[in-house]
């Protein structure tokens, strides 16, 4: 299979930023502190007992919000360096500053412009006193929301409209998604798997009683789509930042085709991390088959759109994760503010079974505050820190969440600090 490579964007800004990202994976830095309500991150270096340098990265995942209800509409709030909403996201990013960040919910625009402005207009200034970020770096690609199936893929009696598209969306790219890096994107080696269908997925779950013949050949697993983009931090050291949005498993019928597609989107990357035999039938969108090669670093990260405990998610479907055998899930990122919002709000929260330090997105009844935002490294990776940013209340940077309607994002920035050895 092959995909129009003019989706794609990766930018680097000059030869000084080349050598600034490169250099930064090699000079010896000051470690800094860090805490649930943001700081500097870990970017400290330390001499193995190779006597070569290790190298701290800190990967974040943040479903911003940044979508909109018509096409056009993002690029031109981000035209300009003034729109709320983007300021108070990008001095969330600031306060926290991961070297690696996935951006939810930011519209897909050919291009690369709308990208390209909210890192220039927004990242890049300096926020409410906040440092200002640089990204030299950035990789986008099309998304499947918006973009016509020319079926009735909800069984409405219509054809067309966003619940019948090939991934839920108003226009073509809406709630598509963005990688920041300050290190080099491997362009020549990203992978994308946007037209994966999800009946090539043995042993799938999709409802085959609901989707007519015609329906199951062309549905494609992802609601936006699956990328391997992998991360040069330096000469030796490439990590593999492999990110999703899957649907929420809700909006649905008895059938619950959308709770069975996400698990099935969490699924791709628990088979594609593992060993040859359950990646066998995996293909990109370059016609490139098979998983992650053995051995390799990795970091998933993304909205998974499932709690391990609560909620409406198919049942076990994030823990295909939080359980593999090649992801170091143990220290998870937590926040004392999501305690003290699970326990002001009361409701279905005081019924979780899950411990609502975890959480990290402020929903309303139900399923009410629940764990949804991963950020989860091979186990080859060290985990040095991890953090959801959601301060308490007392918090001067409270206000950058607060509550409903909320000046950012229902969901929080959720990072993870990890030591990269350069010699094993």
């Amino acid at each position: 299979m092959t995909i129009d490579m003019t989706g794609f964007r990766i930018r680097k800004l000059s030869v000084l930023a080349l050598a600034a990202a490169t250099l930064a994976a090699g000079a010896a830095l000051a470690p800094a502190s860090a805490s649930t309500t943001g700081g500097q991150p870990a970017a400290a270096e330390s001499a193995n007992r190779w006597g070569k340098p290790d190298v701290d990265v800190r990967f974040a995942t943040f479903n911003a919000s940044l979508n909109r209800g018509a096409e056009g509409e993002l690029l031109a709030d981000l035209s300009t360096p003034d729109n709320e909403q983007a300021q108070v996201i990008a001095e969330i990013i600031q306060r926290n500053d991961p070297d690696v960040l996935l951006v939810n919910e930011f519209d897909y625009v050919e291009g690369g412009a709308a990208a390209e402005l909210f890192r220039d207009n927004y990242l890049a200034v300096g926020q409410n006193g906040a440092e200002p970020v640089d990204y030299p770096y950035y990789f986008v690609a099309p998304s499947n929301t918006g973009i016509p199936s020319d079926h009735d893929l909800n069984n409405d009696g219509v054809v067309g409209g966003p619940d019948d598209a090939f991934g839920f969306g108003l226009f073509p790219g809406q709630y598509g998604m963005v990688v920041y890096s300050k290190y080099p994107i491997d362009t020549a080696k990203v992978r994308t798997f946007q037209n994966f269908r999800w009946t090539d997925m043995p042993h799938n779950l999709l409802p085959t009683e609901f989707y007519s013949p015609e329906e199951r050949e062309i549905l494609r697993l992802s609601s936006k789509s699956h990328w391997d983009v992998p991360i040069r931090i330096d000469r030796k050291k490439t990590v593999h930042f492999l990110v999703s949005h899957p649907t929420p498993p809700t909006f649905d019928g008895p059938e619950d085709r959308n709770g069975r597609r996400n698990h099935d989107e969490i699924r791709f990357w628990a088979d594609y991390v593992d060993s040859k035999r359950t990646s066998y039938y995996i293909y990109d969108d370059d016609g490139r088959r098979g998983g992650l090669v053995p051995g390799s670093d990795f970091v998933i990260a993304g909205d998974q759109n499932a709690d391990p405990l609560d909620g409406d998610s198919y049942e076990g479907a994030i823990n295909q994760l939080l359980e593999h055998r090649a992801v170091n899930a143990k220290t998870p990122p937590a926040s004392e503010g999501a305690v003290e919002a699970s326990a002001l709000q009361g409701g279905i929260n005081l019924e979780h079974l899950g411990d609502p330090r975890f959480d990290t997105a402020d929903f309303a009844e139900p399923p009410g505050n629940i764990r949804v935002d991963y950020v989860l490294p091979s186990k080859s990776l060290r985990i040095l820190d991890s953090a959801v940013f959601w301060p308490v209340s007392s918090d001067p940077l409270s206000w950058l969440t607060g509550t409903y309607p909320f000046p950012s994002s229902d969901h929080r920035l959720v990072w993870v600090d990890v030591r990269l050895p350069h010699m094993r």
